[in-house]
């Protein structure tokens, strides 16, 4: 039986460790992330399609054409591929991540690491089979490491100060109204304006006042 159809979380990642290609398709023309949403497995669903391979991180760690030196000190390729696996999105969560290490925590490691994203979101989005979702999602974490970045220059209490901003909710019902601008604003942002996914979210939440 296939992971994706058992539903064993640990077994899918397993198979993803070791080399699983997670843009094959069936006889029908599905991938293993289609079938796995097909019968209900909406947990694999989520570790396939947030499974980044590690050498993917590690090809920006070594001089790539006429560059002298690596676009990813080798020292930040374990940290960021940390945050770009996790399948836990919520902007506090990765700031945690960011702030638990002391590597990353830093205004030069944060740049090398946001302009890498951006790189990998267009390699997604420019590649033969398109990832949307992934492409997203590495724009999304570069948008939350630049205003890490701002934070760490602009205010005395850094990272915590955007923490606390990012929780801190509004009068009169608790509405964390600084976390849906920066979610929304990262979206706006996306740089390729053709993406379907994109359009869907423009259309989901465009209607819905903050």
């Amino acid at each position: 039986i296939f992971p994706q159809y058992s539903g064993n979380k640990e077994i899918t990642w397993m198979m993803l460790e070791a080399g699983a290609e997670t843009d094959v398709v069936n006889s029908v023309g599905r991938t293993a992330a289609q079938m796995a949403a097909f019968v209900g497995q909406h947990d694999c669903v989520t570790v396939i399609n947030n499974f980044f391979p590690r050498e993917r991180l590690d090809y920006y760690t070594k001089p790539q054409g006429l560059d002298k030196e690596p676009k990813l000190p080798v020292k930040l390729a374990g940290p960021l591929h940390k945050i770009i696996t996790t399948t836990n999105m919520h902007p506090v969560k990765i700031v945690l991540l960011v702030k638990e290490n002391p590597l990353l925590a830093e205004v030069e490691a944060l740049q090398k690491c946001y302009r890498v994203l951006d790189l990998i979101c267009e390699k997604c989005m420019k590649q033969k089979d398109m990832n949307e979702v992934l492409a997203m999602k590495m724009h999304y974490i570069s948008c939350i490491f630049q205003k890490c970045i701002t934070f760490l220059k602009e205010r005395e209490d850094k990272l915590d100060g955007f923490i606390k901003s990012l929780l801190k909710g509004r009068e009169k019902d608790g509405f964390p109204v600084y976390q849906e601008k920066l979610i929304r604003e990262s979206i706006r942002k996306f740089p390729y304006c053709e993406a379907t996914l994109l359009q869907q979210l423009v259309r989901s939440i465009a209607p819905v006042e903050i």
